[in-house]
């Protein structure tokens, strides 16, 4: 049985300072973070704009921006492919396989929030069918040359020096999505976290890796599909 991992990742009120968008009919925005480190052939905030609806602060547009997630259908983007250079999260996604299912979840600005609901929430954006098997970091410098090619156009690759300790391609049934699939409205978790993750929903649930073991890992995967129309192209 398929295993399912989600990861936090995005823009925030941290990283760059605002939150991408949800809209009140479930479509929404997806913004990386800002690249920190020297890389080379990556897009700014401003290349990102013209292709999105949320009008990005023309202060951030020369910021270059760390695109990974990176989805192939997304602006600037090549393929489906992650990398983390953390433990917190490169740990949980090594113990994946070929097969299983790592998504992804942002926190996101709730547009139209009624006065006194949360203006923000957090969201599943997209998923990634792993194509396989995860790479570590130093398994990655062993890789013949035409399987590093796989990994070329992802953000830590594209880096002066390659840090991500874990690697993650996924097939061609990945995708971002056109709806998210909410995961709570402000902190409070819905049941997809408290009733199927093997996280208890208390403290900042949001920025923890989200294990779903088993049959809820299956439930998992058909909650979020019956949410979200372009899961999987349904």
């Amino acid at each position: 049985m398929a295993r399912a991992l989600a990861l936090n990742v995005g823009a925030n009120t941290n990283e760059p300072g605002f939150r991408g968008p949800r809209y009140p009919d479930g479509t929404f925005d997806f913004l990386p973070i800002p690249e920190t480190e020297p890389a080379e052939n990556v897009p700014t905030y401003g290349d990102l704009n013209p292709h999105l609806r949320f009008d990005v602060p023309e202060s951030a547009w020369g910021t270059p921006v760390h695109l990974d997630p990176e989805f192939a259908e997304y602006p600037c983007a090549e393929r489906y492919t992650y990398g983390d250079p953390y433990g917190v999260k490169a740990k949980p996604v090594l113990e994946l396989q070929a097969g299983d299912f790592l998504y992804f979840y942002a926190t996101l600005e709730r547009v139209g929030a009624e006065v006194g609901e949360p203006n923000w929430g957090a969201s599943v954006i997209g998923e990634f069918h792993l194509a396989r098997d995860p790479v570590s970091g130093e398994a990655y410098h062993d890789l013949p040359e035409e399987e590093r090619a796989a990994f070329a156009s992802n953000a830590h690759v594209k880096r002066e020096e390659m840090d991500a300790r874990a690697l993650v391609l996924g097939d061609s049934s990945s995708e971002l999505y056109e709806r998210a699939v909410p995961l709570s409205d402000g902190t409070e978790a819905n049941r997809l976290v408290t009733e199927l993750s093997e996280d208890s929903g208390k403290g900042p649930w949001w920025r923890r890796p989200l294990r779903f073991e088993g049959r809820n890992a299956e439930r998992f995967r058909d909650a979020v599909r019956s949410r979200s129309p372009s899961a999987n192209g349904s």
